[in-house]
């Protein structure tokens, strides 16, 4: 059994301000919490034309390791449709510096389609879009990883590309985010250095989690190199999911910790028999602290 190591609390940037954030970030990381990540978004969450007021992420990203001084700055995750993957390295490398190597960068094939309507990027069919997804992942691994990288792919070509000056780590982890059985874990099986999916149950997670040591089995790699984390909300009461997540709490509510203390330690184990290595609390405005400083105590972060 696999035993959580770090457990991080994953920002949402819609409907707040870049001052609101940096203060809410400075107060995760003295609570204890080992990772912060933002999303990558240009509208809010609910889907709607008229709900843009979201924060764009590289630019999140970056204040993220410049007003911390400890947690994994991390994205989950940058839609490949959004950034050609050079564009995006040279931006996460930056970030690297920033933060004195400790950035993460996970990568999606993107699903928002109201976003990509509304800016005229284009949003092919789902096939193409994991298509990208996986030559854009190969374009990363090389840029973030090694001194020079070709590749010659139908979306995406890179010819003795450079990444230079280099990022502070030597290997920056790489996440996948999504739970599709047949593309996605097996993107993630051959090339991610992590993977994480949202607000499912602890069974669903271990099923995955099968899954993925599966595909990991069929290219022959140590599953155990692949980090694993699982986003949950929290919510101490049926009014709060209600108040955190609106008409889509019952979509959620599978990966939502509520209930006593007791009650949530309990579903904490679950997700770590389940293969869980992080737990990450889903978190947007208006953001609720206090439920974040229960969970820290209610865990002995501090």
């Amino acid at each position: 059994m696999r035993g959580v190591t770090v457990f991080g609390v994953h920002v949402g940037l819609q409907h707040t301000t870049a001052p609101e954030l940096i203060s809410v970030w400075q107060r995760i990381e003295a609570l204890g919490f080992g990772w912060i990540s933002v999303w990558d978004h240009f509208y809010g969450a609910t889907g709607k034309p008229d709900d843009a007021a979201c924060l764009e992420a590289v630019a999140m990203h970056a204040a993220l390791a410049c007003s911390t001084s400890k947690v994994r700055c991390g994205s989950l995750v940058y839609s490949v449709g959004y950034r050609h993957p050079a564009v995006l390295a040279k931006a996460i490398t930056a970030i690297d510096q920033l933060s004195g190597g400790r950035a993460d960068m996970g990568i999606g094939a993107g699903w928002a389609e109201v976003e990509y309507q509304a800016y005229g990027i284009p949003f092919p069919s789902l096939g193409t879009r994991m298509d990208q997804l996986e030559e854009g992942i190969q374009c990363l691994r090389g840029l973030l990883h090694e001194e020079t990288t070709d590749f010659d792919g139908k979306w995406f070509s890179l010819t003795q590309a450079r990444n230079e000056p280099r990022p502070v780590q030597t290997k920056l982890p790489i996440w996948v985010g999504g739970g599709g059985e047949k593309r996605t874990l097996n993107i993630v099986a051959k090339y991610a250095d992590g993977w994480n999916v949202p607000f499912i149950a602890p069974e669903m997670f271990a099923h995955k989690s099968a899954v993925l040591d599966q595909h990991c089995d069929t290219v022959g790699r140590d599953p155990k190199d692949i980090k694993r984390a699982v986003n949950v909300g929290l919510a101490y009461t049926e009014d709060s999911l209600v108040h955190q997540f609106g008409a889509i709490a019952n979509r959620v509510r599978p990966g939502v910790l509520t209930g006593s203390n007791e009650e949530i330690l309990d579903r904490i184990g679950q997700y770590v028999e389940a293969g869980a290595d992080q737990v990450n609390l889903a978190l947007r405005a208006p953001f609720d602290l206090d439920s974040l400083e229960h969970f820290s105590a209610a865990l002995h972060l501090t």
